[in-house]
């Protein structure tokens, strides 16, 4: 069935007059100025600063915590020739981060070393034993950390005892105690008011690299833009800046690697933008470092060998298309140990890739909206990543239970554990037990807000430029999503490996449109037949065989009112999980899968109970409508032929006599009880005798033919009717 996702709430902002002249000034549309409006761009100065995007507007980076301090490190070590490791991260803000800082230093000409952890050998954060191998082996005697560091007391406590300074930046969440290093360059830092909270590693890594080159290195606004909408951080103040630039620095970079990434990746460079990064180029950097090791990634973003760089383009694709086969394999396997009954999901098995299970725990998040932790099991223990909704704290519910894990680590929404298998029910338990005695409530669905509301008549590619004044879209600044109502679906199939999503055509008053739904393809029977129904919807350009078209992306849908569905074709699977209608249970999606003799036997199934879907499966054990309840010539048939019978045993020639008068032989069975109720024949051990004295009488006098035209009414409604007239006549 068609399950809403999220809680909508359809804005109704009016912006004022003064604000809409202001927008008009800026070549905004009204719908577009409205937009803005409701999003807290309220004032003519607040859009013309939202819309600007100049470069001039970022802070001062000196106004980040330990910058003076970092920068004087940093050039007297260039100075003084000392060898420098910049520690980055495996995935995609943590190569940007890295590539940035290495750039920077080699324009001051640094002795520099680069190193990215390793997930499965290094684990996350700075690490004492490969702190110690460059220490020790290659000379390193300054290390600065990019996009991790704040909680790496003991390794950074280990470099500074051996004389080696450690410059953190950073902008994790602050632990409570931080590490004890040279400096700490954090946008949250108490110590320093910085004006914009929200960099992502790469954002600090930039500010670095601005106060060291006393300049703004623009050339790396492309690496930025990758990293900070890689990592979902706020496109609000200076983030959004640094992203719209860089967007336009992508489109003509001439780092070899990029290019020949999306060479490989058929991006169109003239239209890329932050969906091309969030859906293409950022998860084939973050695949590398969820399945292998991320070091190749810094020659991609920062190499000058073409024949090199495209070898790793090519292995960084080959990864992402692995990373994809190991996601859905597990998604699969995973969702067969769902346990609904439980408020919370701990799942885990031997074989799963623990790199790709945070992907998946956000995957089953979104289909069953309860908490999810997927574990790896190997050698005893178990291994991987959380993922919960908003009504449910992971780090609160898990955090004063900390003995159960060997490590564990995260916040509200997301976290990653490793524990003894052993543990494995109580983790569970620890985790029900939280969300039944907080009595937080499950059913309760994140808010999704809708920006307004549509009609298809009114779309166009203009109309994506016209929000195009908008972008760059994400965090803080999101797509705008508007509603759409009174519509049909013209046409509905399955795409994508395995019919993993659906492709839609809408109409509404005259206007067709193509909606693109990702992952609903298990619902392509539900989205065919639905009545009522309602989408949460973006707009999107597709461009196809040299033709530019707008498409609908789905967000969201809802039905309003029961949703009624015929799979009654020989063809037509009944949906896993449904429960069967005849059944006594409390479920609100049923299937009838077997038709009851009679129309008040299926009321009485409904009686007291309320359903937000029907699947109609309408199997028939015995199918009178298809040989009706006789008429006038067949009775006269049949009476006509046994009366030349001084007796006719029916048990054995009821067959040949169905076959001689054509009269199916279900049908012919009725007939004769009708003729028995009305005296015109009588059965004694099989064997009937015409009773050439009976009165004369219609057949309608019978009860038996009574409830027979009954019954036939009522199959051919439950085999021939619509869901909507079915429905209505059992709630008649």
């Amino acid at each position: 069935m068609i399950k809403t996702k999220f809680d909508w709430e359809v804005l109704d902002s009016q912006p004022t007059k003064e604000f809409l002249t202001a927008a008009k000034k800026e070549g905004l549309t009204k719908d577009v100025a409205q937009i803005a409006y409701g999003r807290g761009i309220d004032t003519p100065e607040k859009l013309t600063h939202f819309l600007k995007a100049d470069l001039s507007d970022l802070h001062d980076p000196y106004l980040l915590n330990d910058m003076d301090k970092a920068v004087t490190r940093i050039r007297a070590a260039i100075e003084n020739y000392e060898r420098i490791l910049v520690y980055g991260d495996y995935d995609a803000d943590g190569m940007t981060s890295a590539s940035i800082v290495k750039e920077a230093l080699e324009m001051l000409g640094a002795e520099v070393e680069v190193y990215l952890p390793n997930r499965f050998t290094d684990g996350y954060g700075p690490n004492q034993s490969v702190y110690k191998y460059f220490i020790e082996q290659q000379g390193i005697s300054l290390i600065v950390t990019v996009d991790n560091g704040v909680a790496g007391h003991e390794a950074i406590a280990y470099a500074q005892e051996q004389g080696v300074d450690v410059i953190v930046t950073d902008h994790h969440s602050l632990p409570d105690v931080l590490p004890e290093a040279f400096a700490i360059v954090h946008p949250e830092h108490p110590a320093a008011d910085y004006p914009f909270k929200h960099l992502a590693g790469c954002g600090v890594a930039f500010k670095l690299a601005t106060a060291l080159l006393e300049e703004i290195p623009a050339e790396c606004l492309d690496l930025v833009a990758i990293g900070t909408i890689a990592d979902m951080v706020s496109l609000r103040d200076e983030n959004r800046i640094m992203v719209k630039v860089g967007l336009e620095m992508l489109k003509q970079t001439e780092r070899v690697g990029l290019q020949e990434l999306m060479s490989l990746s058929d991006v169109d460079r003239s239209s890329l933008n932050e969906e091309t990064i969030g859906f293409t180029l950022a998860p084939q950097l973050n695949a590398l470092g969820r399945l292998d090791d991320p070091n190749p990634a810094l020659e991609l973003l920062t190499g000058f060998d073409d024949e090199a760089v495209h070898d790793i383009a090519l292995m960084i694709k080959d990864k992402n298309e692995e990373r994809k086969e190991l996601v859905q394999r597990i998604y699969e396997e995973a969702m067969a140990l769902v346990d609904p009954t439980k408020p919370a999901q701990v799942l885990a098995k031997e074989g799963w890739h623990p790199g790709v299970l945070g992907i998946v725990a956000g995957r089953i998040l979104e289909q069953i909206s309860q908490p999810v932790i997927v574990l790896n099991i190997e050698d005893g223990r178990a291994k991987g990543s959380a993922r919960s909704p908003e009504t449910v704290n992971l780090f609160d519910a898990l955090n004063p239970h900390r003995e159960l894990f060997v490590a564990f680590g995260g916040h509200s929404g997301a976290a990653g554990m490793t524990l003894e298998v052993d543990q494995l029910s109580a983790l569970a338990e620890v985790l029900s037990s939280y969300i039944l005695e907080n009595e937080l409530d499950q059913g309760q669905k994140t808010k999704l807000v809708l920006d307004d509301k549509l009609s298809l008549a009114d779309l166009d590619l203009d109309t994506i430029k016209a929000l195009d004044k908008l972008a760059p879209f994400g965090m803080d600044n999101k797509k705008p999503v508007f509603y759409l109502d009174d519509i049909s679906v013209k046409q509905a199939r399955s795409m994508g490996q395995n019919g993993a999503h659906l492709k839609l055509k809408i109409a509404q008053a005259g206007t067709q449109l193509d909606v693109v739904a990702f992952n609903q393809g298990p619902e392509l029977l539900d989205f065919q037949q639905a009545q009522g129904l309602e989408l949460a919807v973006t707009l999107s350009v597709n461009k196809w065989n040299g033709q530019t078209t707008l498409q609908l992306m789905l967000e969201d849908a809802r039905v309003d009112g029961i949703q009624l569905y015929d799979i009654r074709a020989k063809s037509a699977m009944v949906p896993a999980g449904l429960a069967n209608l005849a059944e006594n249970n409390e479920a609100t999606a049923v299937v009838l899968m077997e038709v009851p003799d009679s129309l008040a036997e299926l009321r009485h199934l409904f009686e007291g109970r309320n359903f937000e879907a029907i699947y109609f499966k309408n199997l028939i054990k015995t199918p009178y409508y298809l040989a009706g309840y006789g008429t006038r010539d067949q009775y006269a048939k049949l009476y006509k032929t046994i009366y030349q019978f001084p007796e006719f045993d029916v048990r054995y020639k009821l067959k040949e006599l169905s076959h001689f008068l054509k009269i199916d032989q279900i049908l012919l069975v009725k007939m004769i009880q009708i003729f028995e109720e009305l005296g015109f024949v009588s059965i004694t051990d099989g064997v009937m005798t015409v009773n050439k004295e009976a009165e004369k009488r219609p057949i309608s006098d019978s009860q038996i033919y009574q409830d027979l035209v009954e019954t036939v009414k009522f199959q051919e409604l439950m085999a021939l009717g619509t869901p909507e007239e079915m429905y209505k006549k059992i709630r008649s």
